[in-house]
């Protein structure tokens, strides 16, 4: 466990999303709508293209098995795909809005308060056990977004929506880990591309012209969507969950810093606060993992 290729691989994943923006604001100007749709049907056609041509061992795999279960939990199984796949494309768009048309840092404090908030919908949803740890994290997480919303309260609901949905969708993919995950991110998406089909058509603005937006779009989905999930994927087979519970937030700390560094973002006194206080919520939170981290 824990190999060198295994954690580099887990590595630039969580960096590859975090510059995320470098494929997402130099296209700010056009609308969100019009970015998700692209990147949805493009990810569709190569992820298609992909399995299809290289990956089909898995599709029967994963189709046995999927015919080997019992009715009932079959429609439960086809509920979760397409209810994860809503879930995922509010998270797609909603990140795109945060990124956009709010802020940097707004899309980091999404990712930043995504696992505690994952841990609370467990604990509500799948009555997980919390520990007091867990619990004091959470309570100082609450506190820290009361101070962030003074004077910016839209843009901390959008952050929420983001990180919310993002850990439903968490949740619903744990129901379905006995599927290959590249496997089900083609059929979600590939489901909500057909039932999006019909709005496509009607919402989707003029058809864009200019070379930067393809550029873009190929980029978010061959650089921060294909590539991280595969990479996603092998690192998830060597390491362990305490090396992940450190190294995802290489993710909203990448993007942070390139809020404030890169695209000189300010930050007022109360925001500070803020992020100071969802900071040490992390460390607590995850208190655990840097001991066992430690002993290894």
């Amino acid at each position: 466990m824990n190999q060198p290729k295994y954690i580099f691989a887990a590595i630039i994943t969580f960096l590859l999303w975090g510059f995320f923006s470098f494929g997402l604001r130099p296209i700010a100007t056009y609308p969100p709508l019009d970015i998700l749709f692209f990147r949805l049907y493009i990810s569709v056609i190569i992820l298609v293209t992909i399995n299809v041509c290289f990956r089909q061992n898995k599709i029967k795999k994963d189709w046995k098995l999927f015919s080997s279960l019992e009715k009932k939990k079959k429609k439960r199984l086809i509920s979760l795909v397409i209810g994860g796949s809503f879930i995922l494309m509010t998270n797609w768009l909603s990140y795109i809005i945060v990124m956009n048309n709010i802020s940097v840092q707004a899309a980091s404090l999404s990712y930043l308060v995504c696992p505690i908030i994952t841990t609370l919908l467990s604990f509500i949803l799948l009555h997980d056990h919390l520990t007091k740890v867990k619990w004091i994290a959470i309570i100082i997480s609450f506190v820290a977004c009361v101070i962030l919303s003074i004077g910016h309260f839209v843009d901390l609901m959008y952050s929420l929506i983001v990180a919310t949905s993002f850990a439903l969708y968490i949740i619903i993919q744990r129901s379905l880990n006995m599927f290959d995950s590249f496997n089900l991110l083609m059929t979600q998406l590939l489901v909500i591309s057909i039932i999006m089909l019909p709005f496509a058509f009607v919402l989707l603005g003029n058809i864009p012209t200019e070379s930067i937006f393809y550029q873009c779009i190929f980029m978010i989905v061959i650089l921060f969507t294909i590539i991280p999930m595969f990479l996603n994927n092998f690192a998830l087979k060597g390491i362990d969950s305490s090396t992940v519970g450190i190294l995802i937030y290489l993710n909203p700390i990448t993007n942070f810093l390139l809020a404030i560094f890169y695209y000189h973002e300010k930050v007022s006194f109360l925001q500070s606060i803020g992020y100071l206080l969802i900071f040490l919520a992390i460390i607590i939170f995850n208190s655990i993992f840097f001991k066992l981290y430690k002993k290894k």
